[in-house]
């Protein structure tokens, strides 16, 4: 028979235990609550270390808990408690607490002021990329369109002699385009044939590839006079053109020559110095800004530059067949 004494203490020691149990099962609880919060918010894996509990008495805790939260809403838990002290009474509860694992069907959820709101899902993207028209027509029926005497910006009544088209490969990979056509071009009516053009030319070929092979116009199809610049008004007339030739042949690259060619296009006011470099996007088209070849003729030094650039044009060309 138990002294009055001991009775005391043992029944102080259950109470202990107790409370110990219940602190558990609620902390378990309180963690189930949290590990299904975090699911609803999309957190798939969560590592978890508990800091040392010490309890009333000399029962001490450690333990390490590792929660796997799965797409499918699986709660798998691994807990690891340490060797009890000596002084814990044989036939303690605490040893046979069941695992997260299964205590997680048994306890209830508990109510929180938390709303628990649908978390939102990120969009596969921002907005719709806008997409290249599919062709309804050729080149010759745009140009024929165009006409030889175009009268759609003031450029055609001062000094142009001649509407210059793009010419070359209808089916190209690649196309190079620049602003407007100079002197030469004027005067014989193709683009790109005079020095800045002979210097394309070589551009062209050092990338393994003959100018018969590529796509080559301009923004505006009538020169400028004193090779000024297109007005933004002489390219609201003419920029649909070469938009809707370029929607014909489907280049997988648009080489833009120089700042204007390539703000034009690009819609951008970015110098072409920051433009150049890496490839940019037109309707999914990629495009590589460079140097026009007439800036070339110019400053010689930017040949390394427009080498680089035209580099990363093959590369991603070869890449493509």
């Amino acid at each position: 028979m138990l002294r009055p004494a001991d009775a005391r203490a043992s029944a102080l020691w259950v109470n202990v235990c107790m409370t110990q149990t219940l602190e558990i099962s609620t902390l378990i609880a309180d963690v189930r609550e949290q590990i299904m919060y975090l699911q609803e918010l999309g957190v798939e894996t969560l590592d978890v270390k508990l800091p040392e509990r010490v309890a009333s008495g000399e029962l001490r805790v450690e333990g390490k808990l590792r929660m796997l939260v799965s797409p499918v809403s699986s709660i798998v838990a691994e807990r690891e408690v340490a060797k009890p002290a000596p002084l814990r009474p044989p036939g303690s509860r605490l040893a046979a607490l069941p695992s997260l694992s299964k205590l997680s069907s048994a306890v209830p959820p508990r109510q929180t002021d938390i709303p628990m709101t649908e978390p939102k899902k990120e969009s596969l993207s921002v907005e719709m990329m806008p997409a290249m028209p599919e062709p309804t027509e050729t080149i010759e029926q745009i140009q024929a369109e165009i006409g030889p005497d175009c009268m759609r910006c003031k450029l055609s009544t001062l000094g142009r002699t001649h509407v210059v088209h793009s010419t070359g490969n209808f089916n190209a990979d690649l196309m190079f385009c620049g602003e407007a056509p100079g002197a030469d071009e004027d005067q014989q009516g193709f683009p790109f044939v005079g020095r800045a053009g002979q210097l394309l030319t070589k551009i062209i070929e050092s990338i393994g590839l003959k100018r018969e092979d590529v796509f080559i116009g301009n923004i505006n199809r009538c020169r400028p006079p004193g090779n000024r610049a297109p007005e933004a008004d002489e390219t609201i007339a003419c920029k649909p053109f070469l938009q809707r030739e370029i929607a014909v042949v489907r280049p997988k690259v648009i080489v833009v020559l120089g700042a204007t060619a390539a703000q034009n296009l690009l819609e951008t006011k970015v110098p072409i110095g920051k433009l150049r470099g890496h490839f940019h996007d037109y309707l999914g088209v990629k495009v590589m800004p460079t140097f026009h070849p007439a800036y070339l003729l110019r400053d010689p030094h930017k040949k390394r530059e427009v080498w680089e650039d035209m580099k990363l044009v093959r590369d991603y060309l070869n890449t493509t067949r």
